[in-house]
């Protein structure tokens, strides 16, 4: 039988940088997620927290396919009767475009503590500008 692999030490976490101009809202998530799970990295373990930092600039270029710039809408609730809030992706993409890309991203990890810890490492911003330059991100290739 196969022990369970457990990494020990100091684990090297980056900061990968990604452009989101023209980019597919969908195979950008999956390509995010992935990163950061640590699915990109030989010591992989599930339910160990080993992904790295993404920063995601130029959000409000976000690509959708199909008619979900019509269709897709997003629901809150308030927990009050009559509480039920829901804007379409249309709207959402011109005052929160950061929203869509973490929701995104939020759908494809595990909904559980270390998928809490995980989100906490997705940066997303609307323009070019991003406050990370002292982590010195690398591009996603």
């Amino acid at each position: 039988m196969d022990k369970t692999y457990v990494p020990k030490g100091r684990l090297e976490q980056n900061w990968i940088l990604v452009d989101a101009n023209d980019q597919i809202l969908g195979r950008l998530a999956t390509q995010i997620a992935a990163i950061l799970l640590g699915k990109n990295k030989p010591t992989y373990t599930p339910g160990v927290n080993l992904g790295d930092y993404v920063i995601v600039v130029n959000a409000k270029n976000i690509q959708v396919t199909g008619n979900r710039l019509d269709e897709k809408v997003y629901y809150s609730h308030s927990n009050y009767p009559g509480g039920l809030k829901s804007v379409g992706i249309r709207d959402q993409l011109k005052r929160h475009p950061d929203r869509v890309i973490r929701a995104a991203v939020w759908g494809m990890i595990p909904h559980n503590k270390i998928g809490r810890q995980i989100i906490k490492k997705l940066k997303v911003y609307g323009g070019a500008e991003h406050p990370h330059q002292a982590q010195d991100p690398q591009p996603l290739v």
